[in-house]
Formats: structure tokens, sequence, C-alpha cells
């Protein structure tokens, strides 16, 4: 089961109150939702939002299946005023690296899918297998910060033209190859920059983060609260300058100075929130 990542702090920050409405744009198993309905009873209520359909039934929550970069539509559509806060939890769920067979983890062998939506054309074996070289190193520079792009790029653009590259295992050791041996022992495992920058690319990610937190800012009521949860570098520094910008306009009031990370206690008893940062505005 997925464990909700700095849950206490996300409580602590949207202080939810008997009545409030709060959105979950990333609803996932629902861990910090169900938190926040605890919370915001007898008539608070949540719109949870996720990529893959829940079966999630809970009083005073609506889920609704799509995409947080379309969440001023989706709030219109249901009709879901005032709203006291918003969380973005930008994390992927264990089930989605231990469970999904989707290729988002290189420690097995899976499909190169990479999809969050199940429902989405693109995946990660044609981005391997059809960008172009330097498309490939574009996305790897970009999105992963790989000092290696331009090799690895090179090695999987000369492995395909022979064999298909159809799962992780094959990807994982395209990387290994391409690399050399003293980077292989590094505190982060040697394939997690490419993979994280292939997912990206497939989910579109840092996108839609920039279209969403406009539109999070504006349908928030005044001293409503928007918590964003980051777990790379890219993501934080969006959410960062967002922030500063609006708060240079006036528009908002910055809660954290410097971001939220997890306890050594936390990071013991969930080692994937290691990387978790927490920042939270304010609307004025």
């Amino acid at each position: 089961m997925h464990k909700p990542v700095l849950i206490k702090e996300v409580l602590e920050y949207l202080n939810p109150q008997k009545g409030e409405n709060f959105v979950d744009c990333t609803f996932g198993f629902g861990g910090h939702s169900l938190a926040i309905l605890k919370k915001n009873k007898p008539n608070g209520k949540v719109l949870g939002i996720d990529f893959e359909k829940s079966s999630l039934e809970e009083d005073r929550l609506i889920l609704v299946n799509g995409n947080f970069a379309d969440l001023k539509k989706i709030v219109e559509k249901n009709d879901f005023y005032p709203i006291n806060g918003i969380l973005l939890d930008l994390g992927l769920s264990s089930w989605h690296f231990d469970k999904s067979n989707r290729g988002f983890s290189f420690k097995g062998e899976e499909p190169l899918d990479m999809r969050l939506n199940s429902e989405s054309e693109l995946t990660a074996e044609e981005i391997i297998n059809e960008w172009s070289e330097e498309e490939l190193i574009r996305i790897f520079e970009e999105y992963g910060e790989e000092r290696y792009s331009k090799s690895i790029a090179k090695s999987i653009c000369r492995n395909r033209t022979t064999k298909k590259i159809g799962n992780t295992s094959q990807l994982r050791e395209i990387i290994r190859q391409s690399i050399p041996g003293g980077y292989k022992h590094n505190r982060i495992n040697f394939a997690t920059k490419i993979f994280q920058a292939i997912r990206i690319a497939v989910n579109d990610e840092l996108n839609n983060l920039i279209k969403t937190l406009p539109q999070a800012l504006s349908l928030l009521k005044p001293k409503g609260r928007l918590v964003v949860i980051s777990f790379h570098s890219l993501e934080d520094r969006i959410v960062k300058n967002f922030f500063k910008d609006e708060f240079k306009k006036g528009n908002l009031e910055i809660l954290t100075k410097k971001p939220i990370i997890p306890s050594k206690e936390e990071i013991i008893f969930n080692p994937r929130s290691r990387s978790a940062k927490l920042r939270v505005i304010k609307k004025i």
C-alpha cells in the first residue's frame, strides 16, 4: 500500500476545519484525502483527481478520473466551490513501482510503458525506439540532468538498429554499457536519471505542472492554501519560481521559506520519501 508522504506536515499547513473543501489533485490511493476528510467533517468535502479510476467510496469524497492540468475545468464541471486548500503530491505511488508492470522500476524486467494514464498513446517504448538521437539527448539532459546523455543516446540508437528495445532490463543494460565503470557504483543507481527523464517525457509531467499552478492559485478562495510536494529538482524549481513570481505580484504569501523535507523517522519508515520537498503558499 502506498504510504502518503509528509502526511503530518500536509495536515498542519492545509489546516482543514469543519465544513471546508479541498482538492487533492493526485488522489492515488487516497491517503492524504482520507486524512483531510477526518478533519473537515461533518460536511466538508474533498475533490480527488487521478489518472487512474478509483473504486474507493467515502462520504463527502468526489472522485474524478482525469489530468490535474485540467483542474479548472474539473472544478467547474463539479461545481466545487469554495476551495479552502489544494494539494499536489507529484510522487508516484509504491504501486506504480512495484505492481503496475509498466516499467517505472529498472530493477526487474517489465514492458517499456511508463504511462501514468494507461489510455495515453505515447509510451516509453516509442520514445526509445523511434525518437531521434538528438531528441533523446535533449530529454536525458533536460529532464534527467544526466552527464552521459550523449553516449547513452548514441548507444540506444545503435542497439535498436539490430533489435527492438522492448523491456526495462534491455534498457538498463544499454545504459550500464554506456557509462564509465566508477559511475555504476554511485549512491544513486546509474539508470535512475534516464528512467526519470523518459517517464517525464511520456507523461509531459513538467508542462502539466506549469499549467496547473496558475489554475490552482486562481481557484483558491482568499487565505486558501496550496501545498505542493515535489520529488526532483526540476519540479521543485518550477514550484519555487512560480511562488516567487506571484509573491512579487502581491498575489500570495509564502509560508515555507525553505522546503519542508521528511524526518529521519519517516525516511526509515518510507525510504521513497527521502527526496520529497514540500512548499506552501497562502492566497492573499
